[in-house]
């Protein structure tokens, strides 16, 4: 397992014992997790609106959109980029076979500290840090080619030579027949990802506040 280098980068299952089963996710009394979770999304809000996506955290509608799009049925290694408060990251964990791997790359040192508090379980590792750095997060964890990278980072508000720079990075990375599932307000992953990935599949979840696109782009097999 790595060490000390990168950013503090701490494994979530450092006190686990045991492999977790798909689904045993600690994640609290739902109502009252996801009141916590919606609270502590707007106060980051407000306290730096420029690198979070929204007022509020994803729905469940959104975050089972989410999970269909990115078919983690044999999944091996998924990345989630921009986790925040950690609804989608349980709801990618409870779908994720039992010997997956997941790593999620927070830039925000509170959000990463309320991921490692609030999920227990062995299959995730938060890493604080930049999208921009995924190839070397990937390869300081020793992670092979992901499966499936799942972003919630809001494109539209990256300077456009790192959104381009983590588009690149995400198809450089991806394993072939891979997946890149982005949730956005705007198109702007659209633009960014086409040059690498070809145009996306797009749905739309009405039923998100506020409603949101999905992006879908499959690597083709060589």
């Amino acid at each position: 397992m790595p060490t000390e280098p990168n950013k503090r980068a701490i494994a979530v299952s450092r006190s686990a014992t045991a492999a977790t089963p798909r689904g045993d996710v600690r994640i609290g009394t739902p109502g009252i997790s996801r009141l916590a979770d919606g609270l502590a999304f707007l106060r980051e809000f407000l306290l730096r609106p420029g690198t979070v996506a929204s007022v509020a955290p994803s729905s469940v509608y959104l975050e089972q959109r989410v999970v269909q799009a990115a078919a983690l049925t044999d999944a091996r290694v998924v990345v989630e980029l921009g986790p925040g408060t950690g609804g989608t990251t349980r709801a990618l964990l409870r779908a994720m076979p039992p010997q997956a791997r997941l790593l999620a790359i927070e830039s925000n040192p509170r959000f990463c500290a309320r991921l490692r508090q609030r999920i227990a379980d062995p299959r995730l590792v938060v890493q604080e840090g930049s999208a921009v750095d995924l190839l070397a997060h990937l390869e300081h964890w020793q992670v092979p080619a992901p499966d499936v990278v799942v972003s919630g980072i809001p494109f539209s508000t990256l300077p456009v030579d790192a959104a381009q720079r983590v588009a690149a990075s995400i198809e450089a990375c991806l394993a072939p027949g891979g997946r890149f599932v982005a949730y956005q307000l705007r198109a702007h992953v659209a633009f960014c990802a086409e040059p690498h990935l070809g145009a996306p599949q797009i749905d739309w979840e009405w039923r998100n506040l506020p409603p949101m696109r999905v992006f879908c782009w499959v690597k083709p097999l060589p």
